[in-house]
C-alpha cells in the first residue's frame, strides 16, 4: 500500500507543475484522496461488503467532488487533476499511467447488467470535460480533446475531438488540436472548421450575388427612364414616321 501511495505522489510531482511539496499533494490534492477512498472501497466492494464499500466512495465522493464507483478497476500510476465533477462508472477499467482532467465521465448508454463503461488503455489522456461513454475500449496512448463525446473504440496512440469525437489524421494537426483545459486557439470539431468555412464562403456568395442583383435592377431602371424620356419619345416616333 505505501509502495502505491509513493507511486502516486510521483506521479503527481511528474505531471503538475504546481505541486511543490510532498505535504502539499497529501493534504491538498482531491485526485490523490479519491484514488485512496477507492482502493479501500474496491477492496470491500471485492470482499462482498457491497453496502460498504459504497458507502466509503459516498464519502469520498462528499469530500472530493470525484464520484468513482467502487466496483471500478484503476491501474497504477493514474492522475485526476483537480477533479472536480469527475465520474467514473461501476465496470469501468483505467490502465496504468492515465491522466484524467475535471469533469471527465466514463459512463455507460445502457441499463442492462455487465459491462456497461469504458476501458482505456495506458497512458491515456482524458482532456477536460470529455465524456467517454459505452463498453468500448479506448487504445493506449491514447488522447480525449476536451469537451469531446467519444461514442466508439478509439485506437491506440489516436487524437480523437469533437462531438462526437473523430480522429485526427494529421499527426501535426493533432498535436495542434489537442487541449486538456479547452482554451487553445484551434479547439473545433474539424467537421465543423469544414462547415463554417463553407458558411463563410457562401455568405461572400451571396453578398456578391445581391450587389449583382442591385446593378441590374439599376440597369433596368436607367432603361427605363430612358425609354419614358420625353425626346426620346419623339425621336423614336421620328424614326417610326420615316
Amino acid at each position: 500500500m505505501f509502495s502505491r501511495t509513493r507511486e502516486d505522489i510521483r506521479c503527481v510531482f511528474d505531471r503538475d507543475p504546481a505541486a511543490r511539496t510532498m505535504w502539499e499533494v497529501l493534504t491538498c490534492y482531491p485526485g490523490f484522496h479519491a484514488l485512496t477512498f477507492h482502493r479501500l472501497a474496491h477492496a470491500l466492494w471485492g470482499a462482498g461488503f457491497k453496502w460498504a464499500g459504497r458507502l466509503v466512495s459516498h464519502i469520498s465522493r462528499f469530500l472530493t467532488g470525484i464520484e468513482i464507483h467502487p466496483g471500478a478497476t484503476i491501474g497504477r500510476r493514474v492522475f485526476i487533476d483537480h477533479g472536480m465533477g469527475v465520474v467514473i462508472g461501476e465496470t469501468a477499467e483505467i490502465g496504468d499511467d492515465c491522466t484524467l482532467y475535471h469533469q471527465v465521465t466514463l459512463g455507460g448508454v445502457s441499463w442492462n447488467k455487465g459491462k456497461r463503461h469504458p476501458t482505456l488503455g495506458k497512458g491515456v489522456v482524458v482532456g477536460a470535460g470529455a465524456k467517454i461513454l459505452g463498453p468500448f475500449e479506448v487504445g493506449d496512448g491514447a488522447r480525449i480533446g476536451s469537451n469531446s463525446v467519444v461514442v466508439k473504440p478509439v485506437p491506440p496512440g489516436a487524437t480523437v475531438v469533437g462531438i462526437p469525437a473523430r480522429i485526427v489524421e494529421d499527426h501535426t494537426a493533432a498535436r495542434m488540436t489537442f487541449d486538456a483545459y479547452a482554451v487553445s486557439g484551434n479547439l473545433d470539431d474539424p467537421l465543423n472548421q469544414v462547415l463554417l468555412t463553407i458558411g463563410s464562403k457562401t455568405e461572400d456568395m451571396d453578398g456578391r450575388l445581391l450587389d449583382l442583383v442591385r446593378r441590374l435592377e439599376a440597369l433596368e431602371g436607367k432603361q427605363q427612364q430612358k425609354q419614358e424620356d420625353p425626346a426620346t419619345r419623339l425621336a423614336a416616333a421620328a424614326r417610326h414616321g420615316d
